[in-house]
């Protein structure tokens, strides 16, 4: 697969609605951020990976990193998750607000870390 769309319509009909909306959301959330697919899943780009996000048989997995589910893992207790994951049953809504917070504390934290690698090239 070569784009996102070629992704979400392989898919299963049910599940497309659902991909597009998540994707919607985090669109929403990183205007500025590229789509590309990496590791065979649907992947968003601002100065370094910011969300994967991957369909399976009985949930949406998002992987918004480590740091992220760490931050909001008090938020996460209604959902499986791990160190970098958190799955999105398909038949639960998904938490959007939750997302698209998700992605955008990974937008600052990738900004800040491309701030940082700039001031060290000034040095």
């Amino acid at each position: 697969m070569k784009t996102i769309d070629d992704y979400i319509l392989a898919t299963s009909p049910g599940g497309r609605q659902r991909l597009q909306s998540l994707r919607a959301q985090i669109k929403e959330a990183a205007p500025e951020a590229k789509e590309e697919i990496k590791w065979s899943m649907p992947t968003f780009v601002l100065h370094g990976n910011l969300v994967h996000f991957a369909a399976h048989k009985n949930h949406i997995g998002f992987y918004p990193g480590p740091s992220c589910i760490e931050i909001f893992k008090t938020e996460l207790t209604e959902f499986n998750y791990s160190k970098g994951a958190v799955q999105f049953p398909h038949d639960r809504e998904i938490p959007f607000d939750l997302v698209r917070r998700m992605v955008q504390c990974r937008v600052q934290q990738n900004l800040s870390k491309q701030l940082l690698k700039r001031s060290k090239k000034k040095q």
